[in-house]
Order: structure tokens, then C-alpha cells, then sequence
């Protein structure tokens, strides 16, 4: 699929502000309300646009609920198959409790990003992902004291 400026705009537009109106994205990138509409729904249908979603402010969520633990973890397993990474991957994306999962290298096989309640469920977490897997050799976990910087974007580089 090809895409010109207007469709990087559009796609850059939308990930500023998914639910302004058609009306407002056509005048932000200069077309006609119909062409951003087919435009836009283009892009949906060759899967550029993933999802659109609400962005909660997941600290000020967390005071509400009883505050709670973000952690980042480095999982380095014993045997390197592809069978056991995959297997591995399985288990932490199903985990509810993982909000990103990235396979590494070099260095730990994995790095998880995790949100808890509290300590009680980051220990059940910990049980379930780490310690009743055999193949597991080390974990490292760091909590986060101060998110400084979150950003959902991607950068939209055009040649």
C-alpha cells in the first residue's frame, strides 16, 4: 500500500486526537470531510490503524483504586529454543498483569512491563510467571518510583 502525505497526516492526526470529529481531521489536513472519511477508513482496512482507545491517566486511576505497582522485569531463561520462547511469550501475554511484553537480545530474553494492585498480587504474579517455571534461570525487577515520559505515538518517518 502506498501512502502519500495527506494519509501520513491523517495517520499522524489520529494518533494526537482519535476522537475528534471527521469534520475537524478534514479541516486539520486540509481535504474535504468525505475524502478524510474514505481516507481514514482505508487505513483501517489495511490494518495501520490498529485500535482506537482512551488513554487513562494510570496513576491518577491508581490513587482511586489504592495506588499500585508498575514493574519492570528482565527474564532470562534457561534453554534458548524457539519452542521455549514461544512457550514463555505465551504465558506472560495471557498474564493480565503484563501491560508490554518485548523479546531481547542481547541480555535478558525478555523485558515485561507490569501493573499490580499491590505487593500481595505482585507476588502472585511472580509465582505464576517465574517461579512455577522450570525454564526460568533469573529474574530482575525494578518498581517504578516516577513515570517522567509516556507516549503512545509512533514516529511517522516519511522519505
Amino acid at each position: 500500500m502506498e501512502l502519500d502525505d495527506i494519509d501520513w497526516l491523517l495517520l499522524s492526526a489520529l494518533q494526537e486526537d482519535a476522537s475528534q470529529s471527521n469534520q475537524s481531521l478534514a479541516e486539520r489536513v486540509h481535504v474535504s470531510p468525505p475524502t478524510a472519511l474514505r481516507r481514514v477508513r482505508r487505513l483501517r482496512e489495511a490494518s495501520l490503524i490498529a485500535a482506537q482507545a482512551a488513554l487513562l491517566d494510570e496513576d491518577r486511576i491508581a490513587a482511586l483504586q489504592g495506588h499500585g505497582l508498575t514493574a519492570i522485569a528482565e527474564v532470562s531463561l534457561d534453554r534458548q529454543g524457539a519452542e521455549h520462547l514461544q512457550a514463555f511469550e505465551r504465558r506472560a501475554v495471557q498474564e493480565a498483569a503484563v501491560r508490554q511484553c518485548y523479546q531481547v537480545t542481547p541480555g535478558p530474553d525478555f523485558v515485561l512491563v507490569l501493573r499490580v494492585p499491590d505487593m500481595p498480587a505482585w507476588q502472585a504474579v511472580a509465582e505464576r510467571l517465574f517461579t512455577q517455571d522450570a525454564n526460568v534461570r533469573n529474574v530482575r525487577v525494578f518498581f517504578s518510583v516516577r513515570r517522567a515520559k509516556f507516549d503512545t505515538q509512533v514516529p511517522l518517518l516519511r522519505s
